[in-house]
């Protein structure tokens, strides 16, 4: 059985410079004639992508694909890029994809605000509820109770969000994920008239980043 090359996170590779663990995974993943335009299209992806030229991504990504369809990283880059340019079904695909290839769980939070934006209620509940029984890394525990809060703060289901964005201790050097996870407690703290937790939770926020998105939106909520 052969081993597959360690993995590093995609979104941290400088542009137009792919790194020995992206270059091993095509070479396991991609016949030999297929190898280096499989790299010189994920090469170009990755570039737009840090440019934020998602669209042109997807474009050099999805030859990358069929190039190399085996390999995570593609897959993963390519659901991003869908994400972030609102192609909702096309993310999540791709992205499933790269779990059941990569069996890493650390984007089933895009996954479910995927399925948010789709509505498929049903399906974000199940999705929920096996990522409950991951062990995930706390960032992205973070990141999916910030998404599966706030689809609970939508239905209207105020006391089942706030025990999963569950805000805790309240640290004065709290991870950006976690802040994030704050920002939604807030919200729902003022959904459910508690002023005194939304209050205690904006104050935190705003010692960690007084500029952080939405939170003068929820002072002025806070009156």
């Amino acid at each position: 059985m052969t081993n597959r090359p360690q993995r590093g996170k995609i979104t941290s590779t400088p542009a137009g410079d792919l790194p020995r663990w992206v270059r091993d995974e095509i070479m396991h993943t991609a016949p030999k004639a297929r190898r280096d335009p499989a790299l010189i299209e994920l090469s170009n992806g990755i570039d737009a992508f840090a440019s934020e030229r998602y669209g042109k991504a997807s474009h050099h990504l999805e030859k990358a694909k069929d190039l190399a369809p085996q390999a995570a990283t593609i897959r993963e880059l390519l659901g991003l890029s869908y994400y972030e340019n609102g192609q909702w079904q096309k993310a999540l695909q791709e992205l499933r994809t790269f779990r059941r290839i990569a069996g890493d769980p650390m984007h089933m939070p895009v996954e479910m605000d995927s399925l948010r934006a789709l509505e498929k209620d049903r399906d974000i509940e199940n999705t929920w509820d096996r990522f409950r029984k991951l062990d995930a890394p706390r960032a992205v525990q973070d990141e999916a109770r910030v998404v599966y809060g706030s689809y609970l703060l939508e239905k209207g289901r105020i006391r089942e969000a706030w025990k999963v964005a569950d805000p805790g201790r309240l640290v004065s050097s709290p991870a950006e994920s976690t802040v994030r996870r704050w920002y939604v407690a807030a919200r729902i703290a003022l959904a459910a008239n508690d002023h005194q937790s939304a209050r205690k939770l904006i104050k935190a926020i705003a010692a960690h980043d007084e500029d952080f998105p939405g939170l003068l939106e929820l002072r002025a909520q806070l009156g």
